[in-house]
């Protein structure tokens, strides 16, 4: 079914505002793999707040022209079938979500991805963010970093009150004897 030229502008409007709000957006090659598979995808990817579209790659190109950071970035990676992924919240969330559902589905693979800051990134180094921690992983390492002193001092300190506690018990049983 062809879109009409009311549709196509909406389409190109909402890519570019998504474009512009997104921190990364991350385009992967979709060829083979089924509606219902990236029906998957979009669900999963949700819940990082991260939006999976499938768009025409003429409209994408439109709407990179409208959006002030991405109006002069190379377009030559978009051909062929792809999907965009895009996330306001957190840069590496898209290349993630991608590629956790790229373990079920080998045929997907990234082609490029696009920064807020208006960089073209090829496919290895958003191949290289999706291996990164996500957002709360480095938030528990930063959690754990901070905790750590802390739970050695703890330890320290229990085990001393622990000592004086046995020393203790051993000169009652040895006064009682």
């Amino acid at each position: 079914m062809a879109l009409t030229k009311q549709k196509k502008v909406d389409i190109v409007e909402q890519t570019a505002r998504l474009l512009d709000e997104s921190k990364m957006t991350v385009v992967a090659r979709y060829q083979g793999t089924s509606v219902q598979s990236l029906q998957t995808l979009r669900r999963q990817a949700k819940e990082d707040q991260t939006t999976v579209r499938v768009i025409k790659n003429r409209l994408v190109k439109r709407a990179l022209q409208d959006t002030k950071h991405l109006k002069g970035v190379d377009t030559a990676v978009l051909n062929g079938q792809l999907i965009y992924a895009f996330n306001s919240v957190d840069e590496v969330a898209p290349a993630q979500a991608i590629a956790r559902f790229a373990r079920g589905e080998p045929q997907l693979e990234f082609v490029a991805g696009f920064s807020a800051e208006g960089t073209v990134l090829p496919a290895e180094d958003v191949r290289a963010l999706a291996d990164l921690p996500t957002k709360e992983q480095r938030r528990g390492q930063l959690v754990g970093l901070f905790a750590s002193p802390l739970t050695g001092l703890a330890t320290v300190l229990n085990g001393n009150a622990r000592g004086l506690l046995t020393v203790l018990g051993a000169r009652e049983n040895q006064l009682s004897n």
